[in-house]
């Protein structure tokens, strides 16, 4: 399974916004990803379909990724897909009915993917895994960037990825140099990273450390 690395912009310099979106793509990234919280379903408040239209309009050949940490969810889905978004991630307890809301992610012409806290079980992908293309893992806590990785998240990557060999898992929290080829080991191929890329000097040398860690992986 490809595996792809996806710069959490949640880290990255708000005045420069563009051009640090630039750099990184332009280092290596395969997507932008983008925290999207409400301070109501998580305790932060951060991007809007705004700043996703305007990514779009400056570089619309870009993958926008986002995650939807709000509730209620279905009206943000319709505006992120309309501002450029390609994919989209929801949680299931953010909204009322969750097979409606990916089936109305993938209406809308958008890879639909399911967030799960490091509290949650995976039973419900059994029921949903008709409409998924991806599934979130949270390693850490959602609401803040900068998390250390929970340990206890690995077990939960090997059980889903032994159950569903071919759904792709996208972790998100705590990623860094140290510990992705674990993750990628675990079964996971997609990898949200912030403060491990924006807090360096160098994206291209990150990412590029981050892509060598990955092939040690067996």
């Amino acid at each position: 399974m490809k595996t792809l690395i996806a710069p959490s912009i949640l880290s990255a310099d708000m005045t420069r916004l563009g051009e640090e979106v630039e750099s990184v793509l332009a280092a290596g990234a395969d997507m932008i990803h983008f925290d999207v919280m409400d301070n109501h379903y998580v305790p932060n408040l951060t991007l809007g379909p705004l700043v996703c239209a305007a990514l779009h309009k400056r570089l619309p050949d870009a993958v926008l990724d986002v995650h939807l940490m709000v509730s209620p969810v279905d009206p943000l889905i319709q505006s992120f897909a309309e501002a450029g978004a390609r994919r989209i991630a929801i949680h299931p307890d953010a909204g009322v009915h969750t097979e409606r809301s990916l089936a109305l992610i993938q209406d809308l012409q958008c890879e639909a993917g399911l967030a799960l806290n490091p509290g949650d079980g995976f039973d419900v992908l059994e029921w949903l895994q008709h409409r998924l293309d991806f599934v979130l893992i949270m390693t850490v806590n959602p609401g803040f960037g900068g998390q250390k990785l929970l340990p206890s998240c690995i077990a939960k990557i090997e059980q889903i990825h032994a159950r569903y060999p071919s759904l792709p898992i996208c972790i998100d929290g705590g990623v860094g140099i140290s510990n992705i080829a674990t993750l990628a080991q675990a079964g996971a191929s997609q990898f949200v990273a912030g403060s491990a890329i924006f807090n360096t000097n160098n994206y291209a040398e990150t990412i590029s450390a981050l892509r060598h860690a990955l092939s040690s992986a067996p």
